[in-house]
């Protein structure tokens, strides 16, 4: 099987802050996959304000994504996904209502409370 064919980003794309980094870290490392695996984040209609983020832990980047390193880990997106969170950086709070990952993106025109929906 051939490997697949992807592009290199940078954190212009997306940075990934300590504490995402952190977290990411520590769940790929338990999911044995701190080598070669990734955060896939996705952009898909849906939510309140038509857009939101889909994240998954993935194996490594797919035909046609781009990888960016940053903050010690790997986020992989879909060229379609990219157009979205150009500029957005990834952080994490472990923050018992507002908690878990958050896409600060400078492109959402409209977002709503919950934080995990978006328009561009």
């Amino acid at each position: 099987m051939n490997a697949p064919a992807y592009k290199t980003g940078n954190e212009k794309l997306i940075k990934v802050l300590p504490a995402a980094a952190n977290r990411l870290t520590g769940l790929l490392t338990r999911q044995g996959r701190a080598e070669t695996g990734a955060l896939r984040i996705a952009v898909v209609g849906g939510g309140c304000s038509g857009l939101q983020y889909k994240m998954d832990l993935v194996d490594g980047p797919a035909n046609r994504d781009i990888m960016v390193a940053s903050g010690g880990v790997r986020v992989v997106i879909d060229p379609k996904s990219a157009l979205f969170v150009t500029g957005s950086e990834l952080d994490y709070s472990d923050d018992l209502q507002q908690g878990g990952f958050k896409v600060t993106n400078p492109n959402a025109v409209v977002t709503c409370s919950c934080g995990e929906s978006f328009s561009a």
